[in-house]
């Protein structure tokens, strides 16, 4: 049996410069599709900067039709006040795909590094390396764009125990209810 292939949506979140990139799966290979990055205006409101994001990802679910979608966590840093807006956009790019009725999946950015570098640590400058290695077609303009192909390889790697897990959770809790 011959499954088609799977077109993943992978966002590194930004309230500055939210990155996007999609990548397709077919067995075991993966194919660049797209990348990009939504900017905002540093000087419009919150609210219109979340508008701006909401947009721009709504259209990228709706021309790409991605099946699924993969977000980077937020990680808490000393400033609070950035961590929070940084959570909105984050809220944003959950939103959007979940709307469109694809499964989202989140990755720690250490997980991310791991998966594409090796290591938990590695510097952005290695991604991009290891995205023209895996993807030799894609040559992301930033490192937002880069990052959100990362997120996508990520998922494409893990997606399959992911998938295992929801469908034992879902199995658990119908034998829980009997």
């Amino acid at each position: 049996m011959i499954r088609p292939a799977i077109r993943i949506l992978g966002i590194d979140p930004g309230l500055r410069h939210t990155g996007w990139g999609i990548v397709g799966i077919d067995g075991n290979r993966l194919t660049f599709i797209a990348c990009n990055c939504i900017h905002t205006n540093e000087k419009a409101t919150l609210a219109e900067r979340l508008v701006t994001i909401h947009d721009g990802l709504s259209r990228i679910v709706a021309e790409f039709a991605p099946d699924e979608a993969a977000v980077e966590a937020t990680f808490v840093n000393r400033d609070a006040v950035a961590t929070l807006k940084l959570g909105q956009a984050r809220g944003i790019a959950l939103l959007v795909p979940a709307r469109a009725g694809l499964s989202v999946a989140e990755y720690a950015p250490n997980l991310v590094k791991k998966t594409i570098v090796g290591a938990g640590h590695a510097e952005k400058v290695q991604i991009r390396k290891m995205i023209s290695v895996l993807l030799p077609k894609a040559d992301p303009e930033t490192e937002d764009a880069a990052d959100a192909l990362a997120i996508a390889i990520t998922h494409a790697h893990h997606r399959q125990s992911m998938t295992a897990k929801a469908m034992a959770a879902k199995l658990a809790a119908r034998v829980a209810t009997g």
